[in-house]
């Protein structure tokens, strides 16, 4: 995922050197509708059951105390083993090895929806590719000449006039009472482009399900993908004369880490990330991954609609505390609004196989989750990434993600098309995917926030699309120059499949 895995979709940072022709972890999930219904819709489920093996649930249930109290019992009797519970949205996450363990606890009064997260025992092993960022040399850092007022690295940055952020950067750096969390695959906090920005008291580890509040749990290990924190740079790496600039350099941001040291972001830890961030006065939220093992989560299936449930509660209640959550499209170059899509990577914690689906049942969440703003990729010649999905009335907004096609180069001194940022170890690296462009928007968001303080999650998202700059359709969109049309956008100047309201633009979001 452009988030750590390149999961098909994922909002992950795109491997570099290719232009991530599938959304990483954060991206949407479309429909499956040739997914099978009913009890016996996940045939791996059951063959790891019959083997005994533990997986990780979650039951739904009425929010509040007492039917959470009253079902826990029910899990116990079940065979399960309850890791925590957020009372406050009615969701549980539960262990068990009972093979029957979800289909018996549907059955108890008071259980709305209840599902596996995974189909593979709770060691699973990623099958995701991770791209590794092209790192600089401190040679090539060295030869960067930056103007006045401009950190070393920033004329590498096409990113930042592409979307006005230079210039809102002489009107406002943003507030430093609003918190970005960057849910993901974890924050290095001591990066001296993270460090001064960086909120503590908003960062967490979620992996487990269950919030992890040791100092400097929410950092990624050597081993584990530099996703996040070159996310967490994009959008508000400090002016500070190190490295790069962020979108909104002025506000803080947090790390919020949920995907496990395999690489993926499994449900119980997504939604203790949502969570968090709702009770620990975060603004906005980065969501660049798409919650496994499931490219597309589909209505039909039990455990599926338990994971799009969850997701949905966890969502919603954080925007009614006053969070904006912004996530990546994927990156899979898919039309969102098709009438089918074929899915051919779910599920991609044990064996894959080829399904149909229908958007319109099957989501990609957290992305296409409703009043989740969703995020479609440009490169540096403003057009849409190659690999970026689309779809008319799925995609909100696009921002760079940069691209690697030869049709997307930068003007000088910019030398690459890809997206430059932090990585752990004190060093800057390029990525590229949705799962770039979505922390770009996020940055615009905390702008907003920073010039609107009270405003609320709705007018935040209004202002966040009215302030767009229009952006018509790319037609024809042959992005590689080989003759053949790679994608078809619907819609007219103001709102259509490739760009949704527009590109976002920053230095509205200063001045209006």
């Amino acid at each position: 995922m452009t988030a750590p895995h390149t999961r098909s979709r994922r909002a992950m940072a795109i491997p570099l050197g290719m232009a991530m022709a599938t959304a990483l972890v954060f991206l949407p999930n479309t429909g499956a509708s040739a997914a099978p219904a009913a009890e016996d819709a996940a045939p791996q489920l059951s063959a790891l059951s019959a083997e005994a093996t533990s997986l990780s649930y979650v039951v739904n249930v009425r929010p509040g105390h007492g039917t959470s109290s009253y079902v826990k019992k029910a899990i116990s009797k079940a065979g399960g083993t309850v890791v925590t519970s957020y009372d406050k949205i009615g969701v549980i996450v539960v262990h068990s090895s009972n093979a029957d363990f979800a289909k018996t606890i549907r059955k108890v009064r008071g259980v709305q929806s209840a599902g596996a997260t995974r189909t593979a025992p709770l060691s699973a092993q990623s099958t995701t590719d991770v791209g590794t960022p092209k790192v600089l040399t401190s040679e090539q850092v060295a030869d960067v000449e930056a103007a006045a007022g401009q950190d070393p690295l920033e004329p590498l940055q096409w990113d930042l006039p592409a979307i006005k952020a230079d210039k809102a950067h002489e009107k406002s750096l943003g507030s430093r009472n609003v918190t970005v969390a960057v849910i993901d695959t974890g924050v290095d906090d001591t990066h001296p482009d993270i460090a001064p920005n960086f909120d503590r008291k908003a960062s967490v580890n979620c992996v487990s399900g269950k919030p992890d509040t040791a100092d400097g749990a929410w950092r990624p290990s050597a081993a584990e993908s530099p996703h996040g924190t070159h996310v967490a740079g994009e959008i508000a790496a400090a002016k500070n004369g190190v490295g790069v600039t962020g979108v909104a350099p002025g506000v803080k941001v947090s790390g919020i880490k949920v995907s496990n040291p395999d690489g993926f972001f499994y449900t119980e830890a997504v939604v203790c990330g949502f969570m968090w961030a709702a009770e620990h006065g975060v603004d906005v939220t980065n969501n660049s991954y798409f919650t496994d093992p499931w490219l597309f989560n589909c209505t039909n299936d039990p455990d599926q609609k338990a994971l799009v449930e969850a997701h949905s509660r966890a969502t919603r209640y954080a925007e009614r505390k006053g969070v904006v959550n912004v996530a990546a499209a994927g990156n899979d170059n898919f039309d969102l609004a098709a009438d089918e899509i074929t899915d051919t990577i779910s599920p991609n914690d044990s064996t894959p196989s080829d399904r149909v689906i229908d958007p319109s049942e099957c989501l990609d969440i957290p992305t296409q989750l409703p009043g989740v703003v969703t995020v479609a990729a440009t490169g540096a010649k403003g057009l849409k990434s190659s690999f970026s999905n689309h779809g008319l009335g799925v995609i909100d907004i696009a921002a760079p993600g940069g691209d690697s096609t030869a049709f997307q180069t930068p003007a000088p001194p910019a030398t690459s098309g890809l997206i430059l940022g932090p990585v752990p170890g004190g060093k800057w690296g390029y990525m590229a995917g949705t799962s770039m462009a979505s922390p770009h928007v996020a940055g615009v968001a905390a702008l907003i926030k920073s010039t609107h303080p009270y405003a609320p999650p709705a007018l935040v998202k209004a202002l966040l699309y009215a302030e767009a700059d229009a952006t018509p359709c790319t037609d024809p969109y042959d992005i590689d120059g080989d003759g053949k049309i790679d994608a078809v956008c619907e819609g007219g100047k103001n709102r259509n499949g490739f760009y949704g309201w527009g590109t976002a633009d920053a230095l509205d979001a200063v001045t209006k």
